[in-house]
C-alpha cells in the first residue's frame, strides 16, 4: 500500500488479547538511538490513525532528531514524518523529546521539555531529499539516495511548567473538548499537572487549574469526565496506572508496559493508549475503557 505521497507504509504487528498490542517489526523494537515517547489519536486521510512520536539520540545522550509515526489502526502499518524547525530558511531537526502529543486537526501540539509546546502543521507536510533529509533525520551523510516526510514548527508556546507529557481531555459523554493536560516529571513526587484550553488562531494556551496529584515519576495524563487517568513509570517493572477524581486517584489494578510513556484516549474505539519505551521491550497498547470501569 502507498500513501498519498508516495511512501510506502512499513508494518506494525497487531495482537487482540484483552488489549491490544502494536509491535514493530524493524530494528526500531530494540535500537538505543531512538525512543518512543508520546501517543495520541486522529484522523489521516480520512483514516484513523495513531501518532507515536521519537526522538533520536547518540549513545552518550545528545539529541539529534525527533519524528512522529503514524500507525493506521485498520491496516496496521506505518510511515515517519520527521520533525523540524526553520532557522533562516534551512531546516534543522527539532531538538525536542517529544514527551506527549495533542492532534487536533491539522495542528500537532507537542511537549519540548523546559520550553514550552510546540506547535507542528500537519497540514503542510513537504517532502526533503538528500542531505537536508539525512540532517533532519540526524543521520550520517552516506552515498545512497533518501528522501523523508517533514512537519515544520509554526510556533512556541510558552507554559509555565516543565512540560514533560501532554494529554487530551474527553467529556463525560465521549466528546473530545479542546482542552488538554499539560505535566511534569519528576523523580519525587512534586510534580504539577494543569489544564488548559486549546489556542485559536494566534491565542496562547489558557490556563484553567493546576494540582500535584503527589505521584512521582509521571510519565502522561489525560481526563473523561471527572475521572483523570495518569501513568507511572517504575524503572524495568510494569508501569502503574492511577485513576479517579483528582484530588483521590487510585491504583489501578490494570498494569501498564514496563518502561510506560504518555496516555492518549480514543473515545471512538473506547480505548487508552500507552506505550512503553524501553528496547526489546516496546509496545503500544490499547487499554479497554470498559476494564477500567467507564
Amino acid at each position: 500500500m502507498l500513501w498519498p505521497f508516495g511512501t510506502t507504509w512499513r508494518p506494525v504487528r497487531q495482537k487482540r488479547r484483552t488489549a491490544i498490542d502494536l509491535r514493530w517489526l524493524t530494528a526500531r523494537s530494540w535500537t538505543r538511538r531512538w525512543y518512543p515517547q508520546g501517543v495520541d489519536v486522529g484522523e489521516w486521510h480520512g483514516r484513523r490513525t495513531l501518532a507515536v512520536s521519537w526522538f533520536r539520540q547518540r549513545l552518550d545522550g545528545q539529541h539529534l532528531a525527533s519524528r512522529v509515526a503514524l500507525v493506521d489502526l485498520e491496516r496496521s502499518r506505518h510511515l515517519d514524518v520527521l520533525l523540524a524547525v526553520d532557522e533562516e530558511g534551512v531546516l534543522q531537526p527539532a531538538p525536542i523529546h517529544a514527551g506527549g502529543l495533542a492532534w487536533c486537526g491539522d495542528r500537532l501540539f507537542v511537549a519540548a521539555t523546559g520550553r514550552g509546546i510546540w506547535e507542528f502543521d500537519l497540514s503542510r507536510i513537504r517532502r526533503v531529499h538528500g542531505a537536508d533529509a539525512r540532517r533532519i533525520a540526524g543521520a550520517r551523510a552516506r552515498g545512497h539516495r533518501v528522501s523523508a516526510l517533514v512537519a515544520v514548527r509554526t510556533r512556541v508556546h510558552p507554559i509555565d511548567l516543565r512540560c514533560s507529557f501532554l494529554g487530551r481531555v474527553v467529556d463525560a459523554d465521549g466528546t473530545t473538548l479542546d482542552r488538554v493536560l499539560i505535566g511534569e516529571y519528576k523523580a519525587d513526587d512534586t510534580g504539577r499537572i494543569a489544564e488548559f484550553d486549546v489556542p485559536e488562531g494566534a491565542g496562547g494556551f489558557t490556563e484553567r487549574e493546576r494540582f500535584s496529584p503527589g505521584i512521582p515519576r509521571m510519565q502522561g495524563a489525560v481526563r473523561w469526565g471527572e475521572r483523570h487517568f495518569v501513568s507511572q513509570s517504575d524503572h524495568l517493572r510494569p508501569g502503574v496506572l492511577w485513576t479517579g477524581p483528582r484530588d483521590a486517584m487510585t491504583r489501578s489494578r490494570i498494569p501498564l508496559p514496563i518502561g510506560c510513556e504518555d496516555l492518549a484516549l480514543d473515545p471512538e474505539a473506547r480505548l487508552l493508549w500507552t506505550l512503553g519505551e524501553h528496547p526489546w521491550k516496546r509496545v503500544v497498547r490499547g487499554i479497554p475503557l470498559g476494564a477500567l470501569g467507564l
